[in-house]
């Protein structure tokens, strides 16, 4: 995938992440970089951390310790105090898709998707409408604009989570297992999507179990385990040669044909 010059300054830098539960550690130093138009893929068993990466990033959680610096601003060093201010201006830079959906069932498809522009950035109601129309057309559901969350199936509201997250026109888009709440059938229409943001050049983190798909949009994939990132690299090359055990065990776990 090929990106222009502005991709030689990261959209975002994170350093030294560190995020305790308790007494478990759940990110023990982590290291990132997202170049604008890049899409990083998050890899890796259950609990090993990539979730609380996005929520991190997200302003969702709180870390004990590390830097996260957004080009052109938020910088925030969670070491020293972080104030509502500093989240809200994490949150402006980037937007989330949960893996179930979370959308709000008393109001239509339309009306969930213009809430967070018209609540969180004061966008006026008739522009908000006109762009979440144009976006809703693009996914396929114009249709759908009056219809209620419970009348859809499970890629319909996926693909409305990416429309809500879009409409707040983010520049960086952080996706938490978007497939794996969906009826196998209904992932295709979901990866679809996804293919064509990244085919636009969007800036994407996506934590996902789906390999073959992480093969074919990832600039670079990242392998979590325990906290920290054991491997990274081109899915060409993290896919076929990993240079890591443990990234291979994964892989063969994953990979391995069913009997």
């Amino acid at each position: 995938m090929s990106h222009g010059d502005d991709a030689l300054t990261p959209l975002l830098q994170v350093r030294g992440l560190v995020k305790n539960f308790g007494t478990n550690r759940v990110l023990d130093g982590v290291d990132l970089e997202v170049r604008r138009g890049e899409v990083l893929v998050l890899i890796g068993p259950s609990g090993s951390g990539k979730t609380t990466v996005l929520r991190c990033l997200n302003a969702l959680e709180t870390p004990e310790a590390g830097v996260v610096d957004f080009d052109g601003g938020p910088t925030i060093d969670f070491a020293g105090k972080v104030g509502k201010s500093d989240r809200a201006a994490m949150r402006d830079r980037s937007a989330m898709v949960f893996q179930h959906h979370n959308l709000f069932p008393h109001l239509t498809v339309l009306q969930n998707v213009i809430e967070g522009p018209v609540q969180a950035h004061g966008v006026p109601k008739a522009e908000a409408a006109a762009r979440a129309e144009a976006l809703l057309d693009r996914v396929g559901l114009t249709e759908k604009r009056d219809a209620y969350p419970s009348e859809l199936s499970g890629g319909q509201q996926q693909r409305v989570g990416i429309v809500r997250a879009l409409a707040l026109q983010p520049d960086l888009l952080l996706f938490d297992e978007p497939t794996s709440a969906l009826d196998p059938e209904l992932v295709g229409e979901v990866l679809k999507v996804l293919r064509g943001l990244a085919d636009e050049g969007w800036t994407m983190v996506i934590v996902t179990h789906e390999l073959g798909f992480a093969r074919e949009v990832a600039d670079e994939v990242l392998f979590f385990d325990e906290g920290v990132i054991v491997e990274r690299g081109a899915p060409e090359v993290l896919f076929t040669a990993p240079k890591k055990e443990r990234t291979r065990r994964f892989l063969d776990r994953l990979l391995r044909p069913l009997d």
